[in-house]
């Protein structure tokens, strides 16, 4: 017999230190690179954004998804016990061995789950929810927490203009769990896809067994993200809307249908170049690009954080994630909340 799947609680952290324009700015005005707080908002929409201080433990990876995973718990009425499984999507993880998923199974004492890590960069959290949404339909799991966290401050490269003043730290978490007869919350369907051709569009050079890291190759900053704007911009509208009226076509529904977009929050004007390819009404967008600037994995469920509660969204509310990353991957849920 076939389940459906439900999200029944759902959490967000961010660091303490807030980054403003005007404070990056001047960083990068001190690091010889000009540009000005007008010159960012144009070009993505942002205002300020989030930075973990890297001596402060409770501001690593690990540490802020396990916030998020604790207010989530919260909200479901559940205790760390009852997960049966971790996923948890990152980029940027404490370290390479072991998982984040393990860090924070010891954190919070899950000591009934298995976990794994999900690097598909901007892309992962959704990836992540489809994943869980397969465990509790073939009956694999029945408590599942899904967590999105990053600290691309560690990642950037503080000497490209371009990229630097795109990222933040944070970390969102949803708990999956089977539908009841009674639900009409479920999952509808699900998009995923990747393109590895295009690798070279956003990527981090050095670091892994290909390139392990060198004197001379850290020097040259080949551990840090590399990003071609205008092609990923390009690619990521054009993929974003197909995605988007795939999702909706093979559920029988239009943009009419939706109550809420919730794209992954890259930049400003990605964002309205798709509503508006889409015909999609600006309000129904869900937008936190302007105070927390790109988080990769972890936009996606922070923006929807946020707007569960502040009572924006409610159970029977009809939603389409939208996202993007490095690979490049993309993907697509379509979901009754």
């Amino acid at each position: 017999m076939r389940r459906e799947t439900k999200i029944t609680g759902i959490g967000s952290a961010f660091p303490e230190h807030i980054v403003t324009n005007d404070a990056l700015v001047l960083k990068l005005a001190q690091r010889g690179l000009e540009t000005s707080s007008q010159w960012i908002i144009e070009r993505t929409g942002m205002l300020e954004r989030r930075e973990s201080d890297p001596d402060n433990p409770n501001e690593y990876n690990s540490a802020l998804g396990t916030r998020a995973a604790i207010l989530a718990l919260e909200m479901a009425q559940k205790q760390p016990k009852d997960i049966d499984l971790i996923l948890y999507a990152t980029c940027s993880p404490d370290t390479p061995l072991p998982s984040s998923a393990c860090w924070l199974q010891s954190h919070i004492g899950a000591t009934n789950a298995w976990g794994m890590d999900i690097n598909a960069a901007c892309s992962g959290f959704v990836y992540g929810l489809a994943t869980a949404d397969q465990f509790i339909k073939s009956g694999g799991a029945e408590t599942i927490l899904v967590v999105g966290a990053e600290v691309l401050s560690s990642i950037i490269n503080w000497d490209d203009r371009s990229s630097c003043i795109l990222f933040g730290d944070g970390a969102g978490a949803v708990l999956v769990e089977p539908a009841t007869d009674e639900d009409t919350s479920q999952i509808f369907s699900f998009k995923m896809q990747s393109d590895g051709n295009l690798w070279d569009l956003l990527h981090i050079p050095g670091g892994g067994s290909r390139m392990e890291l060198t004197p001379e190759r850290y020097e040259q900053k080949l551990h840090k993200l590399r990003m071609h704007g205008r092609d990923v911009f390009k690619n990521a509208v054009r993929k974003l809307v197909q995605f988007a009226e795939d999702q909706l076509q093979i559920n029988g529904m239009t943009v009419d249908d939706l109550d809420w977009l919730v794209p992954h929050q890259a930049n400003q004007r990605i964002i309205d170049a798709v509503a508006e390819r889409l015909g999609f009404p600006e309000e129904k967008v869900l937008i936190n690009v302007d105070r927390y600037g790109n988080t990769s994995s972890a936009t996606v469920p922070t923006v929807l954080d946020e707007a569960v509660r502040e009572g924006k969204i409610k159970r029977g509310d009809t939603l389409l994630m939208d996202v993007f990353g490095s690979g490049l991957t993309y993907g697509a849920i379509l979901l009754r909340w």
